[in-house]
């Protein structure tokens, strides 16, 4: 009896969302593998691979890459994906991710973001276990926030996400799943280096310390000694990178009561800009100092398990500080952050789900910075609070695993822009087994801090002007099928989906109207983004995965003047291939991964003294290739790799170099990769239970 109910624990909490106690049942349709469905967001937890239990041993062969089976569209990407490449943190996650783009932002200070619908990251939720991480002055560099070797998976979801997890979801949503204190006890260890003099050590361990309690430690260390300048341009490709993180997690697993609890620091120094100064000219630096810390807590009652009856109650703070030289300008932010919600979900009978909900969200930004290019002006000190409390009520209904319909409405109350409603509306239907089809609609909205979540545009030598800023709202809605068609052998897995974002207000960052101004403002006119995607996924033969996708990208913005354009630097289609093979006994993995990234609009150019234009109209189409080999071991593997193996890179992606401290000076041009080939090797030890 003790075993059943240890497993039936387990099986509960590796099928819901880490911090709630909401299990389902969830059909597995198509392609789709079983994930819990009224988890919170739709978005499950990873399972585990192996678990003790007493005598007993479970091991699961999950996909390392599936549909989600709840009403709203996306994928999971599980640790078997992220070890096909170096994944040395969340932003180089979604290189074998036909869905999602990450993208340099600059060539100065390293910053990268995330394109999901041919957006910014900006409109992407982004989410740890299913809370909000990583917001304001954080986001331009929360991808190397996160190390690779911690996570467990991510979700990926598209289009607007449950109103649970909040509003400001316009284009999806991205949650990470770190390793868990409940896992397999043991300790891993992994070791990075890479031809670009990038060292990275990580280790994490776990200890069952009784039955229902448990912890967990994980370690990052980084650093970076290159200095590299591959075009010869006298700048840093990339800045040289020190960071420390360290994350404490906690697990108590009662009979009618759940907890999660944790504590996170990083400090990291990030140096960048010129190598060497010209003669004449002091050094043009771009030093980036952080420090950040972060706790959170989850707690889930367990009220009636026959009607899946629980409230929940989950709180996260954080508190990220941010000195940065670029130049001669400054920007210094001292930022709070905290969020709480309690939520409450039953279950009436099988085909009827109610969730309700109450969340609090509290935002301070204490900004000292200059814009001014003159080191001589006094800097200037901004403060920015928003408070924003909120309910919610979602009801979901489902028809043996044909039909699932989930309607959910929230009210919030912004102490900046008044009160506003988010409805959402999500439909899935599964006329047979091989075909699932859903449909999605609803509302997003945002608040800007436009120095905090661009401060990397401070490296450019144009003036910065904010003017005219207003809460940004935007409609989506998208439309998505899977489809599984039976072969002699395998099913071929094939998705479509197009999705259409229309905004009602949107911060644009302007670049066009003034070569020597950088103006962000907020535009009313009609702003909006196409996106189109077809990817299929076979297994000829077992152990050999082939996934090619296309995905084609319609996005325009409406800038002063009430003129409609292109969205710049934007890609206009990407195809992508990539191919692993697994020898028969799992000894060896090759993976090769292939990437055509479309060409698109430039900023306005202007005339240089010598009468050439200071760069193309519009940037070409290029190529990418990845590769990586992994040698399988019993408690541990070796890997090596290659990056951007075409050697394909921007020639110029600082426009003016040779003069940083005019006015022409801009490093924000960047469209492709700014560094060539890279190699790499690494080692990963798993030594299980000590």
């Amino acid at each position: 009896m003790r075993l059943l109910q240890t497993l039936q624990s387990w099986l509960c909490l590796a099928s819901s969302v880490p911090g709630t106690v909401l299990v389902a049942n969830a059909g597995v349709t198509g392609s789709e593998a079983p994930i819990s469905y009224r988890a919170m967001a739709e978005i499950p937890a990873d399972t585990v691979s192996v678990t003790e239990l007493e005598d007993f041993v479970i091991e699961s062969d999950a996909a390392s890459r599936r549909r989600l089976a709840g009403a709203i569209n996306g994928e999971r990407i599980g640790q078997a994906e992220l070890f096909r490449a170096a994944c040395c943190n969340l932003g180089e996650s979604f290189s074998t991710s036909p869905s999602v783009d990450v993208n340099y932002s600059d060539a100065a200070t390293g910053a990268k973001q995330i394109k999901l619908l041919g957006l910014p990251g900006t409109y992407v939720q982004l989410l740890t276990e299913n809370l909000p991480a990583f917001r304001g002055a954080a986001s331009p560099y929360a991808l190397r926030y996160v190390p690779g070797p911690w996570m467990k998976s991510i979700q990926v979801s598209k289009g607007v996400a449950s109103v649970k997890n909040g509003y400001e979801a316009m284009t999806g949503q991205i949650d990470i799943e770190y390793l868990k204190p409940q896992d397999a006890q043991g300790v891993s260890l992994n070791a990075y280096f890479d031809s670009n003099l990038k060292l990275e050590l990580n280790a994490d361990g776990n200890w069952h310390i009784a039955d229902r309690l448990n912890t967990e430690l994980l370690a990052h260390f980084e650093n970076g000694w290159g200095h590299h300048d591959a075009n010869d341009d006298g700048f840093y490709d990339m800045p040289r990178l020190r960071q420390y993180n360290l994350q404490n997690r906690w697990n108590y697993l009662g009979e009618h009561y759940l907890f999660h609890g944790g504590l996170t620091w990083l400090k990291e120094n990030a140096r960048g800009g010129q190598i060497h100064p010209h003669a004449g000219q002091p050094r043009f630096r771009i030093d980036m100092d952080v420090d950040r810390y972060e706790a959170y807590m989850k707690h889930a009652f367990i009220l009636n398990r026959e009607h899946n009856t629980n409230i929940a109650l989950m709180a996260n703070g954080s508190m990220h500080r941010l000195d940065g030289t670029y130049g001669v300008n400054f920007y210094g932010v001292n930022e709070k952050n905290a969020y709480a919600q309690l939520m409450f979900e039953h279950d009436f009978d099988e085909r009827h789900n109610l969730s309700a909900g109450l969340n609090l969200n509290y935002d301070y930004l204490s900004q000292l910075y200059s814009t001014d290019h003159d080191s001589s002006s006094p800097k200037l000190h901004q403060r920015e609070r928003e408070t924003t409390p909120g309910g919610y009520a979602q009801y979901t209904f489902r028809i043996d695993g044909k039909l699932t319909a989930m309607a959910g409405i929230r009210y919030d109350h912004s102490s900046i822009y008044g009160s506003f409603v988010t409805p959402r509306f999500h439909l899935k239907y599964s006329p047979a087994h091989i075909i699932s089809l859903r449909a999605s609609a609803g509302k997003g909205y945002r608040t800007d801090h436009p120095l905090a979540e661009h401060n990397n545009l401070l490296a450019s030598g144009r003036q910065i002007t904010i003017s005219g800023l207003d809460q940004e709202k935007a409609w989506n809605f998208g439309i998505s099928s899977a489809i599984n068609i039976p072969t002699d052998n395998r099913d071929i897995k094939l998705n479509l989906e197009y999705y259409y974002t229309r905004f009602g207000s949107q911060t644009v960052i302007d670049y066009d109207s003034n070569p020597w101004e950088i103006a962000i403002y907020s535009t009313k006119g009609l702003s909006y983004s196409h996106t189109f995607q077809i990817d299929a996924s076979y297994m000829p033969v077992r152990g050999f995965d082939i996934t090619a996708a296309y995905r084609y990208n319609d996005v325009k913005s409406t800038y002063a003047g009430g003129i409609r354009r292109e969205k710049p630097l934007t890609n206009r289609y990407k195809a992508l291939l990539t191919l692993s093979y697994s020898t028969p006994l799992k000894l060896w993995q090759f993976d090769i991964t292939c990437q055509l990234n479309g060409g698109g609009r430039m900023p306005d150019p202007y005339t240089l003294p010598d009468g050439q234009l200071s760069w193309p109209e519009r940037f070409p189409a290029y190529f990418q290739l990845n590769a990586q080999v992994t040698r399988w071991f019993r408690h541990f593997s070796i890997y090596i790799g290659g990056e951007n193996l075409t050697n394909f890179r921007q020639k110029n992606p600082i426009i003016g170099a040779s003069d940083p401290w005019s006015p022409a000076f801009e490093p924000t041009m960047v469209w492709g990769p700014v560094h060539g080939a890279m190699a790499y090797i690494g080692i990963r030890f798993n030594f299980g239970k000590l």
